[in-house]
């Protein structure tokens, strides 16, 4: 039987069909039973207490994936050496800490990636070294964290078209405290790799966004990421690893996952144990919401079952742009299972 989640209230008053968020990577923490999102920027007309302020992140918290709280400060930047471009947090569980990995960038500087850690999903989190994690002198973003077999960490982030024309996705070995890279950054593929992908951008170049890395049950490593095709708009695909390791070489899959104007995915498993993924959707800022999609991971791939949230009514872009519909979807959000953590 589907469940059918309605639990609105005081302590969770801001609905997912309202949360304003670029990128949104969803802890699901077992420790406290909660999911937990990061944004760099909030709803002022929402929540007109609370400041808007690019140098900072917060966190929002939910029982139930639809019903979020209030955004509450996780990351200020005080002393930090960087005051621009706060983008695409996401945080990982990683020796028993909470370790929040983003770009940021300062006036003269190029934009880099590094992480902050806490001992709290809520934060304070503070910086893990004192400079990017990505190789000086690259303009990088959207980092994430993949540990190997063998226990390694490794930063898997974009090297951007801006600087490259052809932006690639790299990887690079990290020290244990995630402080540093130790190792020379290797390229994993470049965006004109993919089948699906469209030409350069009005901007003039070819996009890598977003990188997540997945094992599928079958043992096959899947990276999903995002860049621009010719008629969806923004688009996610995903790349197999022929090796099974970091290293590749990757394989691109001919047909993205989702390619009607939104992107930046990621994969993770709710309390009910069913395969997520969530991304953003339109790809236009101020009308930017999460999209959560139950996953199909059978017969070594992967696939969308169903999007349960109902933001799809306004947010489909490219190809479907003209299917929008004019009065919101008001149904229930269904899920086929539990997303609520059992007590």
């Amino acid at each position: 039987m589907a469940f059918i989640v309605n639990e609105g209230s005081k302590e969770y008053p801001y609905s997912i069909r309202d949360v304003h968020i670029s990128d949104p990577f969803i802890l699901a923490d077992d420790k406290t039973g909660l999911y937990y999102t990061y944004v760099q920027f909030v709803d002022v007309n929402l929540f007109p207490e609370l400041k808007q302020d690019e140098a900072c992140f917060y966190v929002i918290k939910s029982k139930d994936l639809i019903n979020w709280s209030v955004p509450k400060v996780c990351f200020e930047k005080k002393t930090f050496w960087a005051d621009k471009d706060y983008w695409a947090p996401e945080v990982h569980m990683w020796k028993g800490r909470y370790y929040l990995i983003s770009s940021f960038r300062a006036e003269g500087k190029l934009r880099g990636c590094q992480a902050l850690v806490s001992d709290s999903p809520e934060g304070p989190f503070t910086p893990v070294g004192n400079k990017p994690i990505t190789p000086e002198g690259w303009q990088c973003l959207d980092g994430t964290l993949f540990v190997d077999d063998e226990g390694q960490p490794w930063l898997v982030f974009c090297h951007e078209w801006m600087q490259v024309y052809d932006g690639q996705i790299c990887a690079v070995k990290l020290s244990d405290d995630l402080s540093e890279m130790i190792s020379e950054p290797e390229i994993l593929f470049r965006a004109s790799d993919a089948p699906w992908r469209g030409n350069a951008t009005a901007d003039g170049g070819l996009v890598t966004d977003g990188p997540f890395l997945y094992r599928l049950p079958g043992g096959t490593l899947i990276m999903l990421w995002s860049s621009f095709s010719e008629r969806g708009g923004y688009t996610v695909g995903y790349c197999r690893s022929a090796s099974g390791t970091i290293h590749g070489p990757w394989l691109q899959e001919e047909i993205p996952l989702f390619a009607l104007d939104g992107g930046h995915a990621m994969l993770f498993r709710s309390f009910g144990g069913e395969l997520m993924m969530s991304l953003h959707c339109p790809n236009i800022h101020e009308k930017k919401r999460i999209l959560l999609f139950e996953m199909d991971e059978s017969n070594n791939k992967l696939s969308i079952k169903n999007e349960v949230t109902g933001n799809w009514y306004n947010g489909a872009g490219g190809s479907a742009q003209n299917w929008r519909y004019d009065v919101p979807y008001g149904d229930e959000h269904v899920f086929s299972k539990n997303p609520v953590k059992k007590e």
